[in-house]
């Protein structure tokens, strides 16, 4: 596998194949929870919008993560639902934008700063929509509910595009995804988890990262750090 800092974008997430979620945790705690995430083997991190709080804590905590390993991970934004938060993210440093939904608005704007659209969709005429649009991967959501048969299913007649699983992932079911089709998949709270954060335990997320490559036979579940 090349390094990273020498594949594009999508060589990286179709490479690295698992995008860890942080939503909701402090500057301080996203930044320990990605070098946690890094020992553990995990290149890709996607840092959530919270539209409950202070939107621009988002691009704030990307720049932060930008500066302190920007040279071994790729870092993207999540729940983005304008062209504000998109060019806000782009300006932090995000290489990847990721939202709920198919807003056409967005995936153009993402587009035009050169960025990877991975917006999200559920039925067969929401993904084609967003291919449509400009996406680079469709985020099938909520895959977990869905199950690996349905992107199977989905990638019968609409195989021309990349599905990711996002939603109810783990280290249980990523494998079943992977060989259902899916090219990537985000996973949360099964990673970042909320009370080894806030306890301080960022020891088990670097475990629930080495399980989680191990058990999806992604390369680079070993590593140095």
């Amino acid at each position: 596998m090349k390094q990273l800092q020498d594949m594009t974008v999508m060589e990286a997430i179709l490479s690295h194949k698992i995008i860890a979620i942080i939503r909701g945790f402090s500057q301080e705690q996203i930044l320990r929870t990605a070098e946690a995430l890094l020992k553990g083997g995990i290149r890709l991190v996607e840092v959530t919008f919270d539209y409950t709080g202070d939107p621009s804590a988002t691009p704030q905590a990307i720049r932060a993560l930008c500066r302190a390993f920007g040279s071994e991970m790729l870092f993207g934004a999540g729940t983005v639902l304008t062209p504000g938060d998109v060019e806000a993210a782009c300006e932090a440093g995000a290489r990847y934008i990721i939202t709920p939904n198919t807003d056409t608005s967005v995936i153009r704007r993402t587009k035009e700063l050169g960025l990877v659209s991975m917006p999200g969709a559920m039925t067969p005429s929401e993904a084609v929509a967003a291919y449509r649009a400009g996406a680079d991967i469709v985020k099938i959501f909520p895959s977990g509910d869905l199950g690996p048969g349905y992107i199977k299913a989905l990638r019968g007649p609409l195989g021309f595009i990349p599905m990711a699983a996002v939603g109810g992932v783990d280290e249980h079911n990523i494998a079943s995804f992977f060989a259902a089709g899916a090219c990537c998949a985000g996973v949360g709270g099964k990673l970042a988890d909320r009370a080894s954060v806030h306890r301080g335990d960022y020891a088990a997320v670097t475990q629930a990262a080495k399980r989680l490559l191990s058990a999806a036979g992604v390369e680079g579940a070993e590593t140095s750090q």
